[in-house]
């Protein structure tokens, strides 16, 4: 069962892009929200635009640590990408 996710949140606001890690992606968006984390705190609102979901933390750990490397282009071709599990879950189904 795939219990680990990397997810990345969206500012509208301040056209900005957050990469994070979590085992519960609705709470930690919420936290973001909610100003609980240091970094998004004064750039919110937040609104969750990638998933990716995998067995092992470590796994998510690398995959996370390679997309804080990549530059915008490629985040926005991700965020439209089959790799994107929300295109095929919808926003709502997390």
């Amino acid at each position: 069962m795939k219990e680990h996710f990397v997810y990345i949140i969206y500012s509208e606001n301040h056209n900005v892009y957050y990469k994070g890690y979590s085992q519960d992606v609705e709470k930690r968006l919420k936290e973001h929200n909610a100003g609980l984390s240091r970094y998004t705190s004064n750039k919110g609102p937040w609104e969750l635009v990638f998933v990716k979901s995998f067995e092992s933390k470590s796994d998510a750990l690398k995959y996370e640590l390679m997309l804080k490397r990549q530059n915008h282009k490629y985040i926005l071709w991700l965020i439209n990408s089959e790799q994107n599990e929300m295109n095929h879950w919808g926003k709502k189904d997390l």
